[in-house]
Formats: structure tokens, sequence, C-alpha cells
């Protein structure tokens, strides 16, 4: 049984370190999009702090979708926990859609051409993102807590 948990340990260990960077990654991004919001009137001379957060946010939703969810699907699957995979089959529609419409900002602002055309728009749709925003997070602190919590405990 020792044995087991070091397996599991060993195994699992890294999923909390992938967590902590994808979480500091969210906090850099939450970070630049105030910084960007508090502009006010946006000119092209502020196209490059756009794009440098589309990018941003596109890494941050890669992350989850390859590496943060898979991984805490794999854990929950090790841990035979079905109530963590229906948490998992619950809210990852909920993420998808989520993404589809962050990836619609992404492409509405991810060239210099693209912003510059539409920087009169830009803080409507910076604040329709900040609610998608915080409904991403919720459902991945969901499942963070669903998840990966429980299985750190049988873990330790």
């Amino acid at each position: 049984m020792l044995e087991r948990c070091k397996t599991a340990q060993e195994r699992w260990g890294g999923v909390h370190e992938i967590i902590d960077r994808w979480l500091q990654h969210r906090k850099a991004l939450v970070e630049t999009f105030v910084s960007l919001r508090n502009i006010g009137e946006y000119t092209p001379t502020d196209t490059p702090k756009v794009l440098v957060f589309c990018e941003m946010l596109v890494d941050y939703v890669s992350t989850g979708h390859f590496e943060v969810y898979e991984q805490l699907a794999l854990e929950a699957k090790e841990f035979h926990d079905d109530s963590a995979l229906q948490c998992l089959h619950k809210l990852m529609p909920e993420i998808n859609a989520n993404t589809s419409i962050v990836l619609e900002f992404n492409d509405k602002y991810d060239t210099k051409e693209h912003c510059n055309k539409q920087l009169v728009d830009l803080p409507f749709a910076l604040q329709a993102l900040a609610v998608l925003m915080d409904e991403r997070f919720t459902y991945e602190n969901k499942l963070i807590e669903e998840l990966h919590e429980a299985h750190s405990e049988h873990s330790a």
C-alpha cells in the first residue's frame, strides 16, 4: 500500500507543478488584461499591447486544454473517481463553449490590421471578455478542486 501511495505521488506530483505554473500564467494574463482595460480611449499606438494580450490569452487557453485538463482527467481515471470524471464531463462543454468565444475575440484582434480596424469596439469586447474570463476561471477552479484536490489527499 505504501508503494502504491509513493507511485501515485510520484506520478501526480507533477500535476501540481503544471497547475501552479498555469495559475501563475493566469495571474499574468489578468494583470495584462486590467492594464489594457484601464487605457480608456484606444489608439493605434495601443495595438502592440492588444497583440501581446491576445497571445497570452491563446497560450493560457491552450495550456488549459492541452496540458492541465488532460492531466486532471488522467488523474481522475487513475484514481477511478467517477464523481470527478462526471464533473469533468459536465464542465468541459461549458469550457469548450467559452473557448470558442475567447478565440473569436482573438481572431478579431490578433493582427495589427484586425486590431486597428476595430479599436472603437475594443472597450465593449474587453467588457464581454471580462465576463467570459470570470466564468472560465470559475469552471477551472471547480475542475482543480474536484479533480485534483481530492486526489492530492489520497496520494499524500
